[in-house]
């Protein structure tokens, strides 16, 4: 039976002891969705907001953010990173957001991709919400990793991207 491993046997909350594991190369790559209504995208499509291209600041704060995921999630190690890159991309009726994030060594790299996505969403918010307050984060999920012990995983419903990120069928 499977059981959260944050917990030793007493049930206290712990940090995973990874120092026996071998270090192996291991790739993640998550998804995030910000939906809008069709005129925001379409002032997106015509004017940058006064605070710059809010597709380009989304990426730079995704990949920063990836870098710094052990400050925010207490649990998580900190890892060395060999690659992240977060990608965003407007469409009819929001930003579609990709995030991977690679490293070698002995534990997976699934919350620094989900970091790097998230807080890219986060930031289009903030960049566009005088234009629409409604908007919503949506669909923030892994949808790829490989490496390790419990082996490569795919989330149904995606397909392949370069470099091994995925992001849902539209």
């Amino acid at each position: 039976m499977k059981k959260l491993s944050h917990y030793d046997d007493a049930g206290r909350v712990r940090m995973v002891d990874v120092s026996a594991k071998p270090p192996t190369s291991r790739t993640a790559g998550a998804h995030a969705f910000v939906r809008m209504s069709r005129a925001t995208v379409a002032s997106l499509r015509k004017q940058r907001s006064p605070k710059g291209d809010p597709l380009e600041i989304a990426r730079i704060a995704g990949i920063t953010a990836a870098k710094r995921t052990s400050e925010l999630i207490p649990l998580c190690h900190p890892l060395a990173l060999t690659h992240v890159d977060v990608r965003a991309k407007l469409c009819q009726n929001g930003i579609d957001i990709e995030s991977e994030a690679s490293t070698t060594g002995p534990t997976g790299v699934e919350m620094e991709a989900l970091v790097g996505a998230g807080v890219a969403a986060l930031t289009i918010y903030d960049m566009c919400k005088a234009l629409e307050r409604g908007m919503e984060i949506t669909q923030l999920h892994v949808v790829t990793k490989s490496g390790g012990r419990s082996g490569p995983y795919t989330r149904n419903g995606t397909r392949k991207q370069t470099r091994g990120g995925t992001s849902p069928k539209r």
